[in-house]
């Protein structure tokens, strides 16, 4: 009897982690795509001044992004950069953000780093 409660134990916690791992993943956000015509205006303007080097019209523009939250693929510090996605009628930078990967993956995030989608042509 007590070997089958500790299996049974076994199989809840297993699947509590699994659980767990699932809604993580799902969570994270950057196994989704988003095709660069789906994404707003001020997104394509942003992903074409990445492209050409800028010039950015925000002073944070480019500064390292340190994926702190683990949601875009592990890389060295100062794999990342960001870039400000222009929100008409903010009156800050809003929430919207470009980040560009040293290699040129691209993601998009318009929640503030809550989820973020790899652009794609």
């Amino acid at each position: 009897m007590r070997g089958v409660r500790f299996r049974a134990s076994a199989v809840f916690i297993a699947a509590l982690f699994l659980a767990f791992f699932a809604q993580h993943v799902a969570a994270r956000g950057t196994d989704a795509t988003v095709a660069l015509s789906a994404l707003p205006p001020e997104a394509q303007d942003t992903v074409r001044l990445v492209r050409a080097g800028g010039p950015f019209p925000y002073a944070r523009d480019g500064v390292v992004f340190g994926n702190r939250e683990g949601l875009l693929p592990a890389q060295r510090r100062g794999y990342y950069h960001e870039y400000t996605v222009r929100t008409p009628g903010a009156r800050d930078r809003g929430a919207r953000r470009i980040v560009a990967g040293a290699n040129g993956e691209l993601y998009y995030t318009g929640d503030h780093y809550r989820t973020f989608r790899r652009i794609r042509e």
